[in-house]
């Protein structure tokens, strides 16, 4: 068996090329897996040899052959120029946000954004001199309302987090590059399977692949990737500030990729079916998924996605406090624990109207982002049902 090349990835479906991209068997001895390089000293066979330091690697810190497996992998599955791997995904928000914004910059910030990143730009962007403007992430192309001279960039997430707003990248880039303005995409909730952000004019795309990725809830990882234009900048905000995964992580996020289409796919099916579930429940005001037909930016996920995943959030009728925990604390199957991605069920309470800016947050009731991972979906409507029914049991 021999191995594909980035090239050549475009003739094979997304299920063959996470099996097959970054893996090179015969230069392993055979050993299907890349295996784990574990090192910081990399030697140098001549003197000549560390003059020049053409060799490929040269420095653990700067990558190992695990390390260039998954970033090969991921570049060519996001139809970038290059990617960089990062040790969480918060560290690829922080580190594509360095590499462009500079002191006197104004950079534009989709309110519905990951709330860390949101911290990051208002105080130690803030600190470096650089102003955030938060928009509604509706605007699409009304964005270039907002542009001023010094704008360095406008930054994306969709769908937005908790909330599930869904925005026009193709309109926003299409705006910005007329300005030059760049355009960095946070795509954790899709990943490279079912959005592809460059395609759609985004320069940069970011992603925690402790996620989808890792897929298993025992790593931490992120990525950049960029497309040709936007890469060295990436390269140099990385390596200059020391930016590096683990041998472990790494490896972990190779073995996740895998078999990142089947589980991605098994997301998909049982959260839409909570969602639909859900929706039915009297208990349930609204619920905020994107491929639902009725949702406000389900035009747009049609349009720009090939799919979705196991995260969505409700909005429950107004219940006391004690119903809710009641609901809450008896689950058996959604644990309440931040991140999501893995293989296990979550379910968190959140309520973002105390730290928007630019958009009004508010709901009837409770908000509850829920996770669908892999268990039956059966099973998982089962334990919901059982929650509601505690909850009823406390406030009729």
């Amino acid at each position: 068996m021999g191995k594909i090349d980035e090239g050549e990835h475009a003739d094979t479906a997304p299920a063959t090329e996470v099996v097959h991209l970054g893996r090179d068997p015969f230069a392993q001895h055979g050993f299907v897996n890349t295996p784990v390089y574990r090192g910081s000293t990399v030697l140098y066979p001549t003197l000549a040899s560390i003059e020049v330091k053409t060799q490929p690697y040269t420095y653990g810190r700067r990558g190992t052959p695990t390390v260039r497996a998954l970033e090969s992998a991921l570049t060519s599955l996001a139809g970038g120029a290059d990617t960089k791997l990062t040790a969480s995904g918060y560290q690829a928000v922080t580190t594509a946000l360095l590499a462009f914004a500079q002191s006197g910059d104004h950079i534009l910030m989709v309110d519905t954004v990951y709330q860390p990143t949101r911290q990051f730009c208002d105080h130690l962007l803030k600190r470096l001199g650089v102003e955030t403007e938060y928009y509604d992430p509706l605007l699409g192309a009304d964005v270039a309302k907002l542009f001023r001279p010094n704008t360095r960039l406008v930054y994306v997430e969709s769908p937005g987090s908790q909330t599930f707003e869904m925005q026009d990248i193709p309109a926003i880039a299409s705006v910005a590059r007329e300005r030059n303005i760049w355009v960095l995409a946070d795509n954790t909730w899709a990943s490279p399977l079912y959005c592809q952000p460059l395609a759609l004019g985004a320069d940069v795309v970011i992603e925690a692949g402790t996620k989808y990725l890792v897929g298993h809830a025992d790593a931490l990882l992120g990525f950049i990737t960029s497309n040709e234009r936007a890469k060295r900048h990436v390269e140099l905000a990385a390596g200059n500030l020391g930016v590096c995964p683990g041998s472990e992580e790494t490896y972990l996020g190779l073995r996740g990729l895998r078999t990142l289409d089947v589980r991605l796919a098994r997301h998909q099916e049982t959260g839409i079916r909570l969602a639909q579930w859900l929706k039915a429940r009297p208990e349930v005001s609204r619920v905020l998924h994107p491929a639902l037909s009725d949702d406000p930016g389900h035009a747009l996920w049609k349009r720009d996605f090939k799919g979705a995943t196991g995260l969505f959030s409700t909005i429950l009728n107004p219940v006391p406090k004690p119903a809710l925990a009641a609901f809450l604390d008896g689950l058996k199957l959604f644990g309440m624990g931040y991140s999501w991605g893995g293989y296990e069920s979550l379910v968190i309470p959140f309520d973002c109207g105390t730290y928007r800016t630019a958009t009004r947050w508010s709901a009837p009731g409770p908000a509850l982002r829920f996770h669908a991972g892999l268990e039956s979906v059966d099973d998982l409507i089962a334990d919901l049902a059982a929650g509601f029914d505690r909850m009823k049991a406390v406030a009729p």
